[in-house]
């Protein structure tokens, strides 16, 4: 598949979740549930049951559903692809009827699915065609290192052990461009900079964002673009005119 085609069904998958990613909070896979992985969905949801768990709510991304069900304060992700269940992770916070102020959860509030897309594009353009249960790895890492999760080299891989990376990278990313020192530029320079490092760096919009900017002074500003583990500086006016993008 040639990278353009890779970036356009990137683009495409980020268009089929409504704004925000269903993923864990931890990816540890649960002791009392780790014989389900694997199952059908449709028996697997009546042995959740079975054991207690009530069904909380679904998000759909792609080719995947996330069924989030709970059982007291626990609160568990169950992945379903192809009919069964691909993963079983704890998922604390995630939970609609618990309440969430943990930091995981606050970086999941600023995080859109682009990023995934992005990183498995990016991924694809570096491995050629991949194979599923590779991808379903990286995606798997990806979503444990974006949501605060420990590695779990109990189950690791090289799929896993390169989306835990990629993970990392986009929740530092995130972070910062959150951060108060950040969100001095104007706002009107930080968008024009990041459509234009999406573009500089070939990733669907969305992709790229400030983590460190400095004023020029005169209307002027310097900032520091991070596209996943890539950096550019772009030279930005207050009103969003860019004047200069180069690499970091």
């Amino acid at each position: 598949m040639s990278v353009r085609r890779q970036l356009v069904a990137a683009v495409a998958l980020a268009g089929l979740i409504s704004g925000v990613m269903a993923a864990p909070a931890s990816a540890q896979i649960p002791s009392n549930l780790r014989d389900l992985v694997g199952a059908r969905a449709a028996g697997g949801e009546s042995e959740l049951q079975a054991r207690g768990y009530a069904l909380d709510h679904v998000d759909e991304g792609g080719s995947a559903k996330f069924g989030y069900w709970r059982r007291g304060d626990e609160c568990v992700q169950v992945t379903t692809r192809d009919g069964r269940y691909l993963t079983i992770v704890e998922a604390r916070n995630m939970c609609r009827k618990k309440s969430s102020g943990s930091d995981a959860s606050a970086v999941v509030a600023g995080v859109a699915i682009v990023g995934l897309a992005a990183a498995l594009a990016a991924h694809k353009q570096k491995h050629g065609d991949s194979g599923r249960d590779h991808d379903d790895e990286y995606e798997r890492g990806y979503q444990a290192a974006m949501y605060g999760s420990d590695y779990d080299d109990r189950h690791d891989s090289e799929g896993y052990h390169e989306g835990y990376l990629a993970g990392q990278s986009e929740r530092d990313n995130r972070r910062f461009s959150n951060s108060r020192y950040v969100r001095n530029a104007p706002r009107a320079a930080q968008d024009a900079c990041s459509r234009r490092a999406d573009e500089y760096q070939s990733r669907p919009y969305g992709s790229s964002v400030p983590i460190s900017v400095r004023d020029l002074g005169r209307g002027d500003w310097e900032l520091t673009m991070a596209t996943g583990s890539y950096r550019s500086r772009c030279t930005v006016s207050s009103s969003g005119q860019v004047r200069a993008m180069n690499p970091y």
